[in-house]
């Protein structure tokens, strides 16, 4: 497949770089990811990666905040960034006759902010609000509450943005010192998708990366253990919103395949069981449907869906009888092989989209340290076996190892 065009190299600083070359296209996606995030953050620090990733936009020793943007937008392109729980990544999609200027951008941004104290307090109310809008939608908040319930006191279940009294309670000091821990060339990767030839690529590392030194003794602590409970979280809304779901697989696990047919056959589409069940036939949801995380350590399946108060328990235990039917009886044939033909035609369609293969690419390196292939995680998904799949639905979807969390109008919890 076109993938034998990725290369890979390690700088003598220890940034990793990983290339690939597409002539067919006039454009380039570019990504430094490195790899911290809510997990890494002391418990008095949460939402620090996430209030750093903020603040990485705010002006350098050579750009203001308007020039970070000028510099990408005036020329066509996009630039961003985004956190999660083990890293953070700053990214843009331009022309690719403009890769200079986008390495030039990305890393003067993480290298040289400045962190002006004036930008840090402008740019605090400014998360404070995000962190106001995000509580207000109750079908984002409940991943984070299923996450907190599931993974009770470990870093994993604690949310990414942060809360209020701990973001108010940055300062510029702590934002550098956790930078100088965190942002070492060892935990950096950069990322590049598009019509650029790699010997380039690594000239603009060694010229724009190069300089980051030091290196992090972090590592995770303790890996997350599961806690079996429910969580009813009282909010005046119109709609119930839950998540019902179990321990999944790390990221790095060879037997996570089986799990991941189970999530395209129970609720990964239009076509799936829970769609088809509890909206299309029933019609007791707008939406209803499932995905699966993994991490460095651990991962989760899960099932979310809204409803009304008064249908809340019925779809709850439509769910869970959908679960056990496939624990008990798995999946027939023609449902196993059309989910690999899905999930085959939607990595292969993401493939055409030079930002999926940048982001591809950069997790690729950060949890597996070499390129892992499109063809290498379809063959792996064909392998899957109907006895593999009744295996992982036995282990993981017992009633016993469920956990629901929800948000809405309880009238008593």
């Amino acid at each position: 497949m076109f993938e034998d065009r990725v290369r890979t190299r390690t700088l003598s600083n220890g940034v990793r770089v990983i290339s690939e070359q597409v002539g067919y296209v006039d454009s380039i996606s570019i990504g430094i990811w490195v790899k911290v995030g809510s997990r890494d953050e002391q418990k008095q620090y949460q939402g620090i990666s996430h209030f750093i990733e903020h603040m990485m936009f705010k002006g350098t020793e050579r750009r203001d905040a308007k020039t970070i943007a000028d510099e990408i937008e005036s020329r066509g392109g996009n630039l961003n960034a985004f956190t999660d729980k083990e890293y953070t990544c700053y990214y843009a999609k331009a022309l690719a006759e403009h890769a200079d200027i986008v390495v030039d951008v990305l890393s003067d941004m993480i290298l040289h902010s400045k962190h002006d104290p004036e930008e840090l307090a402008r740019e605090r109310n400014v998360v404070l609000e995000e962190i106001k809008r995000y509580k207000d939608t109750p079908d984002d908040t409940v991943h984070d509450l299923f996450a907190q319930t599931i993974w009770a006191g470990h870093p994993l279940g604690r949310s990414v943005i942060g809360m209020d009294k701990t973001v108010r309670g940055l300062e510029r000091e702590h934002l550098v010192e956790y930078i100088q821990n965190n942002y070492t060339p060892d935990r950096t990767v950069l990322s590049v998708a598009g019509n650029v030839e790699f010997d380039k690529v690594v000239e603009l590392a060694e010229t724009r990366l190069g300089e980051m030194t030091g290196s992090s003794s972090r590592k995770y602590g303790k890996s997350p253990q599961y806690t079996r409970k429910n969580k009813l979280q009282r909010k005046s809304t119109e709609q119930v919103h839950f998540c019902l779901g179990c321990q999944g697989f790390r990221e790095t696990d060879e037997t996570r395949y089986p799990l991941v047919i189970l999530d395209t056959v129970l609720g990964g589409n239009m076509s799936s069981r829970l769609f088809q069940e509890i909206r299309e036939k029933r019609g007791l949801a707008y939406a209803i449907g499932s995905y699966g995380v993994s991490y460095g350590d651990g991962g989760l399946f899960t099932v979310y869906g809204g409803t009304s108060p008064d249908t809340f328990d019925q779809v709850v235990e439509l769910t869970r009888l959908e679960l056990n039917k496939v624990r008990k009886e798995g999946l027939t044939e023609q449902e196993i092989t059309k989910a690999k033909t899905q999930i085959k035609g939607a990595m292969t369609l993401g493939m055409e989209n030079m930002s999926s293969r940048m982001m591809r690419m950069g997790k690729s390196m950060l949890y597996y340290d070499r390129f892992v292939s499109l063809n290498e995680i379809l063959g792996k998904i064909q392998a899957v076996t109907s006895k593999d799949i009744i295996m992982t639905a036995e282990n993981l979807f017992n009633e016993e190892n469920m956990t629901l969390a929800a948000i809405g109008p309880f009238k008593s919890i």
